[in-house]
């Protein structure tokens, strides 16, 4: 039985993976489309559709087949637990890479983005596949340190977004209202992308820690600083026996 449900698992665990290939697929593909108003790419990103939602709905019936299952060990029911939360924020970032093909689409022959704005969505479409990248790395070898520090990149994307938000509302505004409404929902795209890469993060922590994110910062500070305090003890004690 054992050995049946390792497998299950470890099929599970693949088509994450797989999963994780095809929304950065189509996410590249749709940045891609909106960056040089290319039609041919919004339209592969939506062909690749029903191939992602074969996806989702077998992980889905993966995950009922092993909670299923009797006798899991705890690690394998927060693996199933953590999949399950997985498989959501990718079938959302797969939607959102649909939203900026279809808008891309929307307004060819023309670029949804103004040109003097197009950098900003460059930078996040490259921090948001290269937090993609680290998501990847994380669900191959899940590590705990590596997860937290998707936040800077994260920020970088929130701070990005709050700009051209900034742009959009104050005046003047030098493009039309079409285009402003364009760039408020490219911009919450790609945000709403980096919030789902951090979601997966924090659930590979919950992983391999049995810890929420919060609690798991902090209990590594408390161990930083009583590792302090017994250094502190062994100088102390080295200086006195000298």
């Amino acid at each position: 039985m054992r050995t049946v449900y390792r497998q299950l698992l470890d099929t599970f665990a693949h088509d994450l993976i797989v999963y994780c290939d095809t929304v950065d697929q189509a996410l590249a593909m749709a940045s891609e489309a909106l960056r040089d108003a290319n039609l041919q790419k919004a339209e592969d990103v939506l062909t690749l559709s029903d191939q992602a939602e074969e996806l989702r709905q077998r992980c889905e019936d993966r995950a009922v087949e092993l909670l299923a299952l009797e006798n899991p060990m705890a690690r394998d029911l927060r693996q199933v637990v953590t999949s399950i939360y997985i498989v959501q924020d990718f079938d959302r970032m797969f939607k959102l890479s649909c939203h900026i093909a279809k808008l891309a689409r929307r307004r060819h022959p023309h670029r949804a983005v103004p040109a003097d704005i197009q950098g900003f969505f460059d930078e996040m479409a490259r921090l948001c596949a290269h937090m993609l990248a680290e998501v990847r790395d994380i669900l191959v070898v899940p590590d705990e340190e590596k997860a937290i520090t998707m936040d800077a990149e994260d920020d970088a994307v929130d701070d990005i977004n709050a700009h051209l938000n900034s742009l959009v509302a104050n005046r003047p505004w030098e493009h039309c209202t079409r285009a402003a409404v364009d760039v408020t929902l490219l911009s919450r795209y790609y945000e709403r992308c980096a919030d789902h890469c951090v979601n997966v993060a924090t659930q590979v922590v919950y992983l391999v820690t049995g810890l929420r994110r919060d609690e798991y910062l902090e209990k590594r500070e408390e161990e930083r600083a009583e590792a302090e305090i017994a250094e502190k003890f062994q100088e102390l004690e080295r200086r006195f026996r000298s």
